[in-house]
C-alpha cells in the first residue's frame, strides 16, 4: 500500500533538521517508487543574482530521495547518503521547484534514485541528481 503525503510530511518533521525543515518542503505526490516534494520558492534560499541557490535545490533532492526510499519500502527507517551528484541545468528564479525523486534500485542494504528538478512556472529542468544510500535498518 503506498504511503500517504500525511505520513510523509510526519516523515519529514520527525527526522530532519531545523535547516532542512526551514526549506518549507512539502510532499506533493508518493507511488510506490517515487516522491515528488515541492520546495517554494523563498528570497531567503537565493544567492547574489536572485536565482535559487544550488545548496537548496541539492537539500531539496536529497530530502526527497529518503521520502521516496521510504514509499518504497513501506515506511521509514535509518539510511544515509553515500553519493549524491547534481548537474545544474538553469537558474529558477521566483518560481517553486517540483522534485521528483524516482527509485532505480531498491536492495536490501542500498538504494539507488534519479531525482528531477522542474521549475514550475516554466516547466523546465532546472537541475538533475542522482544518489545512493546505504539502508542501515
Amino acid at each position: 500500500m503506498t504511503m500517504t503525503t500525511a505520513e510523509a510530511d510526519k516523515i519529514l518533521s520527525d527526522n530532519f533538521a531545523p535547516w532542512v525543515l526551514a526549506l518549507g518542503l512539502t510532499v506533493e505526490a508518493l507511488e510506490d517508487d517515487r516522491a515528488t516534494l515541492r520546495l517554494p520558492w523563498s528570497a531567503a534560499l537565493a544567492r547574489e543574482g536572485g536565482a535559487l541557490s544550488g545548496q537548496a535545490l541539492m537539500a531539496a533532492a536529497d530530502t526527497a530521495t529518503v521520502i521516496a526510499v521510504s514509499a518504497a519500502r513501506g515506511g521509514y527507517g535509518p539510511m544515509t547518503t553515500v553519493q549524491q551528484s547534481t548537474t545544474f541545468q538553469r537558474a529558477v528564479t521566483h518560481s517553486d521547484v517540483l522534485i521528483q525523486s524516482v527509485i532505480t534500485k531498491l536492495g536490501r542494504r542500498m538504494a539507488f534514485a534519479d531525482i528531477t528538478m522542474t521549475d514550475e512556472e516554466s516547466g523546465h529542468v532546472a537541475a538533475r541528481a542522482s544518489t545512493v544510500y546505504a539502508l542501515l535498518g
